[in-house]
């Protein structure tokens, strides 16, 4: 037997099993389809999250009032964190990689206008707030560059509060009351939507002065320092620590920048994308079960044809071939059409829910189909070797 004489029986012995090929190439085919769907889902998952918090930019650092990290035993009374402030901002300013500063109140304050009101989130940013987290102004402008110590009173809308305070009128120069004190509109911002949670057009915004008037708050919550895209961050961290240390006499402060915040919440993504495409390798793992079990009937069936095929001059290792290359060809016609099966149902998916994040990430799916191409080669191996071992005068006496 030549190997296209091989080739041919075994396509021959595949069109002649239908029921056992479509069974045996469909138990490949779910579990491929499953792992391109799960590992699917859980990709787009990844990539929204991060393009979640990325759409803001990723050269910004945090730094927080208190100390997280622990160091020797309790300080007692001495050990209380020092508030941050709007000064220790204008101080960050002198850093030779500070591209803008920003200090951060945020709370929730009653609004009034025109005679409605409503509850609203309130932030308190400085003027650099908009440049640094990519936020665009639709109509008027965003604070102005006041003395962050004693700024103007004035206040810009998020693009829910503009429609339900002054719907379609032109809200400009109006007076809104944000608690007890009264601010003059000067802008309105572009429409954000929800991120992570959070509508950022059911908002006002304020200076940071004002807003710890409003909220009774004697330091800011946050600092936030966007560096140029260019610089270090291991030089960044540190001269933000010259500074602040020099201000408080001591490290009572915590500086997180973000690219290192995104690499641990890529990391832990990463682990559920893979937990994910291990439940999907669950489901090629049963089908490989199957397969196996199958081939090992399809030689039990076919030991008449063994002996007859040994008669006629096949040696063991073609016998053996055989039924190798017939387990491999089932299981590469399943993976191909789990594939093709799998990228259509994410590609609908996609078409048809659209707030549903799909991406294929096609290194798992390439590599699972290679692991059903060796789930083929080693669940024939067994059946190959049986088949080769049994003798052709006893295999022909069997009916």
């Amino acid at each position: 037997m030549t190997l296209i004489d091989t080739l041919q029986f075994v396509l021959r012995a595949l069109t002649a099993h239908r029921l056992r090929t479509i069974l045996s190439a469909s138990a490949i085919a779910v579990g491929i389809a499953a792992v391109i769907l799960l590992t699917a889902i859980g990709d787009g998952v990844q990539r929204f999250v991060l393009s979640e918090f990325t759409q803001f930019g990723t050269n910004i650092v945090t730094i927080t009032p208190g100390k997280i990290s622990t160091h020797g035993g309790s300080l007692g009374a001495i050990g209380s964190a020092r508030l941050l402030t709007i000064e220790d901002a204008l101080a960050l300013k002198q850093s030779r990689y500070a591209q803008y500063t920003n200090a951060s109140v945020v709370g929730n304050a009653e609004i009034r206008s025109q005679g409605r009101s409503r509850r609203v989130t309130a932030y308190g940013q400085g003027p650099d707030f908009s440049r640094a987290f990519n936020m665009q102004v639709e109509t008027g402008q965003f604070l102005p560059d006041d003395d962050p110590r004693n700024p103007r009173a004035y206040v810009v809308l998020g693009a829910k509060v503009r429609k339900e305070l002054f719907g379609d009128a032109n809200p400009l120069g109006a007076l809104l009351q944000v608690g007890a004190t009264r601010f003059r509109v000067i802008g309105v911002m572009a429409s954000k939507g929800n991120i992570l949670g959070f509508d950022l057009d059911d908002t006002v915004f304020i200076p940071t002065t004002r807003a710890l008037e409003v909220f009774n708050r004697q330091g800011v919550m946050e600092i936030n320092f966007s560096y140029f895209p260019d610089a270090p961050i291991e030089a960044v961290v540190e001269d933000i620590q010259r500074i602040l240390v020099a201000r408080h006499g001591r490290e009572d402060f915590t500086v997180k920048p973000q690219k290192q915040m995104l690499s641990t919440l890529s990391t832990v993504l990463n682990v559920l994308k893979f937990a994910v495409a291990a439940l999907g390798g669950i489901s090629l793992l049963v089908g490989a079960v199957g397969m196996v079990t199958l081939m090992h009937i399809a030689v039990s069936e076919r030991i008449a044809e063994i002996g007859l095929l040994t008669a006629l001059g096949a040696t063991r290792t073609r016998i053996g071939m055989i039924f190798l290359f017939e387990s491999i060809a089932l299981s590469t016609i399943g993976g191909c059409a789990g594939l093709t099966a799998g990228a259509t149902i994410a590609w609908l998916l996609k078409l048809s829910i659209s707030n549903l994040p799909v991406n294929i990430p096609w290194n798992y799916v390439m590599s699972a189909l290679c692991i059903s191409i060796i789930i083929g080669l080693v669940s024939g191996m067994v059946p190959a070797m049986r088949a080769a071992k049994l003798n052709p005068v006893d295999a022909l006496r069997t009916e």
